[in-house]
């Protein structure tokens, strides 16, 4: 078997990417998708028609301006989920508006509008997770709609604080970012790790092993790869969301995978459990200078590719 084929063995294998025909080609089980993945599929030729269906099927809308455009914006991410939904057999995860990482009552709303347009269109709210960034206001949001059965996708996640509290508040799911993880901290030392030795690597098994050892059921999903060796390392862990260059170079090698990440050995570790609430978990994650900022720039990015996607759709409304 490949090594795709062997990681599929021990790992659920994400598709990260909105291009659907990458998704047909590596057949996994999942997909996830943000607003630059979008982005750029949108600014794809092969994708230009999904733009236009989402332009064309609410001009008529009595919303005029900026409310129209973000209306816009909404059913074309759904159009999108939409389609990988009829490719893939399991489940979708789509973003909530990056400028909403700070408002609880907007990601609520937000996130029940995008389960709303799913179900009118024939999908059920369990093939969907909405993916909120893991701020104590995201995660707050997330605990409101988890209880509403909208299954919640703690994104932008860099740190263990982030992810004992999306845990408590019950998520489906996280993503933290290896790679950008990584990128931090070789712009800070100059050096080059191995991935045995990368701190994005580390602090993915840190959090699978806490889950593991404490019981939680939210599901790890190690996200943002930048190299095969990050992912290989990381073999065993419940979900691995991988680009399609990353699956093609997978699919590409025949050498041998072992299992790195094991639930029966996380359980008998010796680590202590973390008590959070709001203040503790604010200054821990201020003390952790690359989550903060990690975090910081995550969302700036989200909210500027959800900008450039409404220049987009400005032009096409004329």
């Amino acid at each position: 078997m490949n090594q795709l084929e062997q990681l599929r063995q021990m790992t659920t294998v994400v598709a990260d990417t909105g291009d659907f025909n990458s998704i047909k080609q590596y057949e996994p089980r999942d997909a996830t998708t943000n607003p630059s993945l979008i982005l750029k599929a949108s600014e794809m030729p092969e994708y230009e028609a999904l733009v236009d269906r989402a332009v064309t099927e609410n001009r008529s809308s009595s919303l005029t301006g900026t409310a129209l455009i973000h209306h816009i914006i909404d059913d074309l991410l759904v159009i999108f989920g939409a389609e990988i939904l009829r490719i893939i057999p399991g489940r979708v995860s789509t973003e909530t508006d990056a400028r909403l990482s700070f408002d609880v009552p907007g990601s609520i709303e937000k996130a029940r509008l995008l389960i709303d347009r799913y179900e009118k269109r024939g999908f059920s709210r369990d093939r969907v997770l909405i993916k909120i960034a893991s701020t104590w206001e995201g995660i707050a949001a997330a605990e409101v709609l988890q209880k509403e059965g909208i299954h919640c996708n703690l994104t932008l996640l860099f740190s263990l604080p982030q992810a004992v509290r999306s845990a408590e508040a019950g998520a489906t799911l996280i993503s933290p970012f290896v790679g950008r993880i990584m990128d931090w901290y070789k712009a800070k030392t100059g050096q080059a790790y191995a991935p045995a030795e990368d701190p994005g690597v580390e602090s993915v098994q840190e959090i699978y092993t806490y889950y593991k050892k404490f019981g939680y059921e939210t599901e790890v999903m190690g996200a943002s790869f930048r190299n095969k060796g990050e992912i290989l390392e990381l073999a065993g862990c419940d979900l691995l969301t991988i680009s399609p260059g990353l699956l093609a170079e997978l699919q590409g090698s025949d050498e041998p995978v072992d299992r790195k990440l094991d639930p029966e050995a996380a359980r008998t570790a010796s680590i202590e459990k973390l008590d959070l609430d709001e203040k503790t978990f604010r200054y821990l994650v201020n003390e952790d200078a690359m989550a903060t900022e990690k975090l910081a720039e995550g969302i700036r990015r989200f909210a500027a590719d959800i900008v450039t996607l409404e220049g987009m759709i400005q032009k096409k409304l004329g």
